[in-house]
């Protein structure tokens, strides 16, 4: 990274209604499209069941790399604005989406406002973020909770998640 203003972050993407792959692609597009940020690399796709709200279909769940230059409330209203332009619509909580953008993790940076929490709350509790986070920074440590390919392999254990075939 040669330009210093850059701060490497991750995102995390999900969709389990209509055509989720190409919704993830989709979102992975217009993310790398958007002025002031580039998705360096995405993780392998996986499938994983929902945790929350059961009662819907599984997801297809990955984690991009992006570099940026947008300051993180700004990157997070920028994966809010392309949510709906995806045709994200908010119901029930932990429901089914056609797409969702989580904001994992922005350079080093501890942010805990009631508009971000970084590092995101919730995803050392979840395999379908940190199994595609430990493929793409295994040796990642989160203050806390401990290392990326540690807990994505506890996860993994215990919460049902299967990579996809035909991975691209």
């Amino acid at each position: 990274m040669n330009n210093p203003a850059l701060v490497v972050a991750y995102v995390g993407l999900g969709s389990n209604m209509g055509d989720k792959s190409a919704n993830i692609s989709k979102a992975l597009v217009l993310l790398d499209a958007a002025p002031g940020v580039r998705v360096v690399r995405a993780a392998p796709r996986y499938r994983t069941a929902p945790i929350g709200y059961t009662g819907q279909d599984w997801f297809i769940n990955t984690v991009a790399e992006v570099e940026t230059s947008l300051q993180p409330l700004d990157l997070l209203k920028l994966m809010l604005n392309l949510e709906n332009s995806l045709g994200r619509v908010r119901g029930r909580r932990w429901g089914p989406r056609t797409i969702d953008l989580d904001l994992l993790i922005y350079g080093r940076e501890i942010i805990n406002t009631p508009e971000l929490v970084i590092p995101h709350p919730r995803m050392h509790e979840r395999a379908f973020v940190m199994v595609p986070l430990a493929d793409l920074a295994p040796e990642l440590e989160l203050p806390g909770w401990g290392n990326t390919a540690e807990l994505a392999l506890s996860l993994a254990k215990v919460q049902l998640i299967e990579p996809m075939e035909n991975n691209i």
